[in-house]
Parts: structure tokens; C-alpha cells; sequence
């Protein structure tokens, strides 16, 4: 019975995933500072990287996330979100269930 209990905690958890918040940005200004790229604002320099081949990840003040859906956070650009989803810390990658605007 204990071992089905666990398993049913750990599968939820697979299901369910985290939520971490931070800023949606761009690989290449990983850290959230846009200021040094002159390219408007900041939703403007994340959408043009993205477009020059760079990749939406959240920066959480501290540390970068890859994002597996790049269609998505697009939408979200320079914004602080909540992103649900498992955490793959091999790559650093969160494959993302949802993304919502964080308050």
C-alpha cells in the first residue's frame, strides 16, 4: 500500500509539474537586460532576437530556463509569467503545460 501511495505522489507530480515565475526574454539577453541592444522595448529586443534565431527562455532573477514550446511565450514577451511544467534538469529545460501572466 506504501509503495502504490509513492507512486501515485511521484506520477501526480510527473502530471502536475512545478510553476516557476520570472520574465519571458531571450537567450541571447538571458538576464533580462535589454537596454544595451537599442531596439525599442523590451518586448520589441526579445521578439527580434527570437526572430534572429535566439530562444525564449524564463529568467527568474537568478537562474535561465530553456522553454520546450516557442510559440507560446511569444505572446509574453517581457512580461512576468508563471510557467507550469517539469523541470528536465539535465538540459535546464521546462517542458511547459501552461504559461499564464504572473500577478
Amino acid at each position: 500500500m506504501k509503495k502504490t501511495f509513492l507512486l501515485t505522489l511521484a506520477c501526480a507530480g510527473m502530471v502536475f509539474g512545478a510553476t516557476f515565475t520570472g520574465t519571458i526574454t531571450d537567450s541571447g539577453c538571458a538576464k533580462a537586460d535589454h537596454k544595451a541592444m537599442n531596439m525599442g522595448t523590451d518586448e520589441q529586443c526579445v521578439k527580434g532576437c527570437v526572430g534572429h534565431g535566439a530562444k525564449y527562455v524564463l529568467w527568474d532573477g537568478k537562474n535561465t530556463y530553456e522553454l520546450s514550446d516557442q510559440k507560446t511565450p511569444e505572446q509574453f514577451a517581457a512580461k512576468k509569467v508563471q510557467v507550469t511544467g517539469t523541470l528536465d534538469a539535465k538540459t535546464n529545460t521546462i517542458k511547459v503545460a501552461a504559461i499564464k501572466t504572473a500577478q
